[in-house]
């Protein structure tokens, strides 16, 4: 996956990695951590939308380490205002919004019409939300090349602001690895009692 091959190369010690339930798990647990590298999941009760506050959490009492957040679209519905106090509070994330129009997860799990959402223009949101005040920086990006722009910026000129990036990716863009979970889980939830 190419934005995680970009992700990879932003990890130092001084940054720390939130992975949100869904692909996002399944790409960044191949991430090689640098030591010192911080690093948070939660698959266990499968928690859709957990990590925005997460993130707003770990940046905040983490000051030290820029936080590096990879949330699906479906999941930064449920608790995308946490946002407002990342900015109002200064913080320095970087937010990678993968934005495949879906619940994917879900998707490989049972598919059907309610594990497609609304498209949200996210970065508008955000930049709403963001209302002048503090600092925040969007973008949305189609292409490796903008992503490559993206970063640079995140992590140039913009490196003391939230940073939002909206990667927008096919909506069977996703790894074998959630592919094959998906498969086991849903053969799981087909067994009779």
């Amino acid at each position: 996956n190419v934005l995680f091959e970009h992700i990879q190369n932003m990890l130092t010690k001084d940054t720390a990695v939130i992975a949100e339930t869904g692909d996002s798990w399944f790409n960044c647990q191949k991430l090689r951590l640098p030591e010192g590298c911080g690093y948070e999941f939660q698959m266990q009760y499968g928690s859709i939308g957990w990590s925005v506050g997460a993130t707003l959490g770990y940046a905040q009492a983490i000051k030290e380490k820029r936080v590096i957040a990879c949330i699906g679209d479906g999941s930064f519905q449920v608790t995308a205002q946490d946002v407002s106090t990342m900015i109002r509070n200064g913080q320095k994330t970087i937010i990678f919004l993968i934005n495949n129009g879906g619940y994917t997860i879900e998707v490989e799990i049972h598919d059907g019409p309610y594990n497609v959402i609304k498209n949200w223009n996210y970065t508008a949101l955000v930049e709403a939300i963001h209302n002048g005040e503090g600092n925040c920086w969007t973008a949305k990006v189609k292409t490796e090349e903008d992503l490559v722009e993206a970063i640079a910026t995140g992590t140039g000129e913009q490196k003391d602001s939230l940073c939002f990036i909206e990667v927008i990716v096919h909506k069977d863009d996703t790894s074998k690895e959630l592919l094959e979970w998906g498969s086991r889980v849903s053969a799981a939830n087909s067994r009779p009692p």
